[in-house]
């Protein structure tokens, strides 16, 4: 059994989000912005615990993937309080907090507080060796990267577009909105990117998160193209997130709620750092060229992207290399006593139901 941080991480949003909501200078502003950073990071892992407590084990790689792809719905709901309250930013920030003490309740009321993370008919995982905590490190310096160079789309592009491009301020809502759209197709992409090839894959994403940051500095004035721009930032966005969840679940067998620990918390770690220092690069080169250098540092994350970490070498059985993506990453987490694969009583009735169905067709 393992404890679930359930509180935790609503309670880092909620306070972040009322200290910006009452932010006198930079300092408490920063110190709000961190806080939210640190939300995000925790979110997933212990969403993840939860998950394993309350939801069938057939059902992990789908509830895992529509709760990576949960904050795009976030992002277009609060399109109307942006819209509606563009001139009175405290009182939006204020709202947000309100709503996220909500989900504190929430969780506290429903979520379990503690998650059993391994059956008590599977095998224990074995020791983490030496080579999965590099590859982890890999896969964490990737996600960090990517946090980094992330930030300028989600800190500064609003201010961007409104400052550079001269854009009214309700122009805003309209990229969120497109951001959020877009990003829920980052739940089947995840999927898509294990049935080909992940590192090529990562890379692609990373280079249209270039894009997407050198189309909005290059025509901030035009709102169509920066409403553009914002869905290839949304797509690629939830889509590197949802590789990094697959690709952490795979990398430790039998250790659900580990693996995505370290790589989720990486992105917030990046967009902290990124945010500061794309401020002063603003200050000193302007909005344009301070994007043009985060663009190219996003290429140069994607050039070496075939260092991208590849799951454990492991004998498969036929149906694990026909059943890919998020839900097979977590359907072969476990073994059991024998070594083979763990997928729990209902899955394995489902596997016999369908091999019975088939013999009886032939």
């Amino acid at each position: 059994m393992q404890e679930s941080p359930r509180l935790s991480p609503d309670l880092f949003g909620t306070v972040g989000l009322g200290v910006i909501s009452q932010a006198s200078g930079a300092i408490s502003l920063g110190i709000g912005v961190v806080a939210c950073g640190i939300c995000t990071g925790l979110m997933m892992p212990a969403l993840t615990a939860a998950m394993q407590a309350v939801v069938n084990r057939a059902l992990h790689g789908r509830v895992s993937s529509v709760m990576n792809a949960g904050t795009s719905i976030g992002v277009v709901v609060a399109v109307p309080v942006v819209l509606t309250l563009e001139s009175a930013w405290r009182t939006a920030y204020l709202s947000f907090a309100v709503i996220a003490g909500v989900g504190v309740l929430a969780a506290w009321r429903m979520l379990p507080s503690v998650s059993p993370v391994t059956p008590t008919d599977a095998a224990p995982a074995p020791p983490i060796s030496r080579l999965q905590w590099a590859r982890l490190l890999r896969l964490s310096l990737f996600a960090f990267a990517m946090g980094f160079v992330s930030a300028a789309y989600w800190i500064f592009a609003p201010d961007l577009v409104i400052t550079l491009g001269e854009l009214p301020a309700d122009a805003t809502g309209w990229l969120w909105f497109a951001v959020g759209l877009a990003g829920l197709g980052g739940a089947v992409a995840a999927d898509l990117a294990d049935r080909n090839n992940p590192p090529i894959t990562h890379a692609l994403m990373l280079m249209m998160l270039a894009a997407s940051m050198a189309l909005i500095a290059a025509s901030p004035s035009n709102l169509l193209l920066a409403v553009f721009s914002a869905l290839v930032f949304g797509l690629a966005y939830m889509s590197l997130t949802g590789l990094y969840l697959m690709t952490s679940i795979r990398l430790l067998p039998g250790r659900l709620s580990l693996g995505p620990v370290l790589p989720f918390l990486a992105v917030s770690l990046g967009q902290a750092v990124g945010s500061p220092v794309l401020g002063l690069l603003v200050e000193q080169m302007g909005y344009a060229n301070a994007f043009s250098l985060f663009a190219s540092i996003s290429i140069v994350v994607a050039i070496i992207s075939p260092l991208y970490p590849r799951q454990l070498e492991q004998e498969w059985d036929e149906e694990a290399i026909e059943d890919t993506g998020l839900q097979a990453a977590y359907d072969h987490q476990l073994q059991d006593e024998e070594g083979e694969p763990y997928r729990g009583v209902e899955i394995e009735e489902d596997i016999e139901t369908a091999e019975e169905d088939r013999e009886s067709e032939n």
